[in-house]
């Protein structure tokens, strides 16, 4: 996979991870630790786009 489609699929998974997010919050009986988790894990794809996209710049 090229540079460009692997940021593509991270934005892509950072996306999908915020959707998740926003349908765990909604649910009155929501579960702290799973939503504590995707969070987690949308930071973990953050970072990575990050260096990534700041790789591609150099």
């Amino acid at each position: 996979m090229t540079t460009v489609g692997h940021i593509a699929a991270l934005e892509r998974r950072h996306q999908e991870l915020d959707r998740m997010i926003q349908t765990e919050t909604q649910n009155r009986l929501a579960d702290d630790l799973m939503v504590a988790a995707l969070k987690r894990k949308k930071l973990e794809v953050k970072d990575e786009l990050y260096k990534l996209q700041g790789a591609t710049r150099q």
